[in-house]
Formats: structure tokens, C-alpha cells, sequence
């Protein structure tokens, strides 16, 4: 999930030029891949992206059972699997501070934003707790209470986040509508329209973003909702539920590439 940004694009007052922008542009490779790798999520993305390439390949019973390489796989997957859960220490704070500072415009997103923000916020600060039974310092008796609170938060607060981003593109939309019709208006009276050329180019590039966003939120919340089912029913298939969680590690690295 991600922070709510307000949906009004500021201009610059003075557009950079074709140079500096090029400049800015063409980052150093390895500079950019160290301030990925310095980021907790950069490195979590990644051992996801690993962790269910890894499960893929295990549920489409490529390799033998008796294979050295399969039980080499799976013991693997175990071992990342627990590691992920480290790195979700003290991240419920990062969803207190993203609510306390979201911009609400109507009753409907102070709802949905509690409801986004809440529901992940307890499904981080309760997998601390199923990090520690995984790691032996609490007892197993717990594990399954805490997977299943753990689950239905996560599962809530995905239904709140992607409530959220489907608001968030109507406001996009609205936004690139008053735009084109400002430009129709330039072009009718011979005006320049090269700002609001900019901005809509912005906002298409921030739809598709919403978008991609979205998407990662139905595949998590769908493995989520797996949890809640303890993997049984329809939709929860092993090789469908890794095909999901390696698509939503794939947005979300792409994501934190682009924004670090």
C-alpha cells in the first residue's frame, strides 16, 4: 500500500532544460542499484521475487519429489520465507505516520483510510510476533492465532487500500479532463499549451503507476484471502498463489526502483 498524494500536479516555473534533463535522467547503474539495496523494502522486493520464483517452480512439480535439488528448493523457500518476516520490524509505524499525515477530502477516505492503513498496520505489528514463534522464541501453540489475525488484517487492509487507489484514479481522470479541455481552449485562441502538455503526460504516467498499484493489492489480497481459507477452496491453488505473489513482488520492485 501506499501513501494518498494529492491529486493537483504542481508546475515548475521554469521547465529544465533538454540538457539537464537528459543529465538527470542517465543515473549511474551501480549508484542507483546501492540506494535500491540501502532500502529495507529494495532488499525485501527482492527476496520475494526469489522466494516465489523458488515456490513456482515446487508447485508446477517441474523437478522429482526425490530429487536432492527439490528438498535443496524447498528448504530454501522455508529459510527466505522466515527472513522476509524480519524485515517487517517496526514497519506498522511507517502506516501510523502514513495516516496521520493523509489528506482527506471527505468522510469516505477518513474511512477508508483507517480501514487501509489500520488493517496493514496490525497485520505488521502482529507478523513481529509470528517472526518470533517462527524463530523459537514463542511458543508454536500461538502461530496459528496469530497467521489467522495476521491474515484477516492484511486481507482488510487491501480491501481499504485498493477502495483508496480506485478513488485516487478518479481524481486522475477528473484532473486530465480539466487539462484537455484547457488545451482545446489554447488551441481555439492560438495560445501555448506546453504546461498543460507536461502535466497530463504526468498524470498518464501516474494512472498507470495507480494502476500497477492496484493490481499488486488483488494479487496480495488474494493470497490473503488464501491464508484466511487456509489455502483451500477455489482461487487458492499452490501454483496460482505463487504466479500472484511473484507478480506483486515484481510491481513492487519496479516500484521502489523507480522511486529511489
Amino acid at each position: 500500500m501506499e501513501t494518498k498524494a494529492p491529486s493537483n500536479l504542481a508546475s515548475s516555473q521554469y521547465p529544465k532544460s533538454p540538457i539537464t534533463e537528459s543529465v538527470s535522467n542517465d543515473r549511474d547503474f551501480l549508484n542507483h542499484l546501492e540506494a535500491y539495496l540501502a532500502k529495507r523494502d529494495g532488499v525485501d522486493k527482492l527476496l520475494k521475487i526469489s522466494r516465489y520464483a523458488t515456490k513456482i517452480i515446487l508447485a508446477s512439480s517441474l523437478l522429482p519429489e526425490t530429487l536432492t535439488l527439490n528438498r535443496r528448493l524447498k528448504s530454501f523457500e522455508s529459510s527466505v520465507g522466515v527472513s522476509r518476516k524480519a524485515f517487517r520490524l517496526g514497519k506498522f509505524v511507517q502506516d501510523l505516520n502514513a495516516l496521520r499525515n493523509s489528506c482527506f477530502d471527505s468522510k469516505e477516505d477518513v474511512i477508508l483510510s483507517i480501514i487501509a492503513y489500520g488493517g496493514e498496520g496490525l497485520y505488521m505489528f502482529v507478523e513481529q510476533f509470528v517472526w518470533l514463534v517462527k524463530s523459537g522464541l514463542i511458543d508454536a501453540k500461538h502461530s496459528r492465532n496469530l497467521q489467522k489475525i495476521s491474515a484477516w488484517a492484511e486481507f482488510v487492509g487491501y480491501v481499504g487500500s485498493i477502495s483508496l487507489k480506485i478513488r485516487d484514479l478518479k481524481r486522475i481522470n477528473e484532473d486530465e479532463s480539466r487539462l484537455q479541455s484547457t488545451i482545446e481552449i489554447s488551441i481555439s485562441r492560438g495560445l501555448k499549451y506546453d504546461e498543460e502538455a507536461k502535466k497530463i503526460q504526468k498524470l498518464k504516467e501516474k494512472r498507470l503507476m495507480k494502476r500497477l498499484s492496484i493490481v499488486q493489492d488483488l494479487a496480495d489480497g488474494l493470497m490473503a484471502l488464501a491464508d484466511i481459507r487456509d489455502g483451500k477452496g477455489r482461487l487458492s491453488g499452490p501454483l496460482l498463489m505463487s504466479s500472484a505473489g511473484l507478480l506483486s513482488a515484481l510491481i513492487s520492485a519496479h516500484k521502489n526502483w523507480l522511486s529511489c
